[in-house]
């Protein structure tokens, strides 16, 4: 195999499989619209948006424009309504090249916000948010995670007491994607008694009395917008309820699987990323009279990093196919996002090994997604709670 010219279908060659049957023209068209975007609108900004801690809100307006925000929402409510994950696969995949996960995070943040008012919301409430968000005008976050307990859901203390035709809001949340400029957040809050039983979820606009927020500061993910959110005597019209009292943790579960698949899409190509540019540098990078990319040490770092990538992404795509066919493989989604930020982390050290010095300063693609490893491997459910939950699954 020639170094500089990977054959078609080998390891380092990941393009190619962007050829198979399961991509069809669809997929390759939004795939090289949303590569010109990101390209064109997103990496030149990158290092100024992370050093600044935010990026400019029209981002929004423009990535629905060209059809990000909406891919997989219903048309009627401004969206592009696709099933096929292989769609939601690409996506964050291209959104991977920038690598920078915080501006992925809380530029997509409506997916993990929105879902739950289009699968138990109201009619009514459906139409009155979801054209604002598809459109890029609001933001839509979700406010799950407390001070007091991160995966634990079923034991979530914000509560909401109904009062006449309004809910009275105490509590607060953290660790917030989208925290402190969101328009509408989706919280789970507790109307009943414990457990998962007594969970409900509320649509809570951000100009509601007594709602504040408090941005956080955070090892990776700088342009992400987090925020702790505090909620005192804050009320809320009952019509505000997404779906039936008591019966928000189906609406938060049926949630988790979606958001699981997507980062195990975006940690298996930020793997990638890594690879890439540490090749790139190996190929170039003279040591001891020859190309880095010829000392053997080095080789094989390679060849493991495209082994845990290449496996990565095989699964990725075999859960894919099962939820297309109608299941929900909640084991394998589980374990597979376990092994996919486990194939990030690893990739990340050797490219960081790679790059050696050049790796570790500020601009640089994977001093970026280094730091940003454990952030995936915690958000959207920790190795340890999937790991506990592919278990249970499993009859253990």
């Amino acid at each position: 195999m020639n170094a500089k010219h990977p054959a078609s279908g080998s390891p380092i060659d990941f393009d190619h499989r962007y050829q198979g049957p399961h991509y069809t023209d669809g997929h390759r068209a939004w795939r090289a619209s949303l590569r010109r975007f990101v390209e064109a609108e997103i990496i030149p900004h990158v290092e100024d948006w992370e050093e600044a801690g935010e990026f400019p809100r029209e981002l929004y307006v423009k990535a629905a424009a060209v059809g990000l925000i909406g891919m997989g929402y219903p048309a009627e409510y401004g969206g592009t309504p696709v099933e096929d994950p292989f769609y939601s696969i690409v996506t964050s995949e291209e959104l991977a090249r920038i690598g920078a996960g915080g501006i992925n995070a809380s530029l997509m943040v409506h997916s993990i916000g929105l879902p739950p008012v289009l699968a138990i919301g109201s009619d009514a409430m459906k139409a009155r948010i979801a054209p604002q968000v598809l459109s890029g005008a609001k933001i839509h976050a979700l406010a799950i995670t407390e001070p007091s307990g991160g995966s634990d859901v079923a034991n979530l203390k914000t509560r909401a007491v109904r009062d006449g035709e309004d809910y009275v809001v105490n509590g607060s949340k953290m660790f917030i994607t989208g925290g402190m400029r969101a328009d509408f957040y989706t919280v789970a809050v507790r109307t009943g008694g414990e457990g998962a039983g007594g969970v409900s979820l509320l649509l809570i606009e951000r100009d509601r009395p007594g709602f504040t927020r408090t941005p956080l500061k955070k090892q990776g993910w700088w342009s992400s917008d987090t925020a702790a959110l505090f909620f005192d005597d804050v009320r809320v019209p009952a019509e505000n309820l997404i779906g039936a009292e008591n019966q928000g943790f189906a609406g938060i579960m049926r949630n988790f699987n979606k958001e699981r698949i997507g980062m195990a899409a975006g940690a298996i190509a930020a793997a990638r990323v890594c690879f890439e540019d540490a090749l790139s540098w190996a190929r170039e990078r003279q040591t001891f009279g020859k190309r880095l990319a010829d000392h053997q040490v080095i080789r094989h770092k390679f060849a493991e990093m495209a082994r845990h990538i290449a496996a990565s992404q095989a699964w990725l795509e075999q859960c894919a196919f099962r939820t297309m066919a109608g299941e929900t493989p909640v084991a394998d989604l589980s374990l597979l996002k376990v092994q996919a930020t486990l194939a990030m982390e690893y990739c990340a050290r050797e490219a960081m090994q790679i790059l050696g010095g050049a790796g570790y300063m500020r601009g640089c693609r994977v001093e970026r997604i280094y730091r940003e490893v454990r952030v995936n491997a915690i958000g959207g459910g920790s190795e340890e709670i999937m790991r506990d939950l592919a278990a249970r699954q499993l009859g253990i």
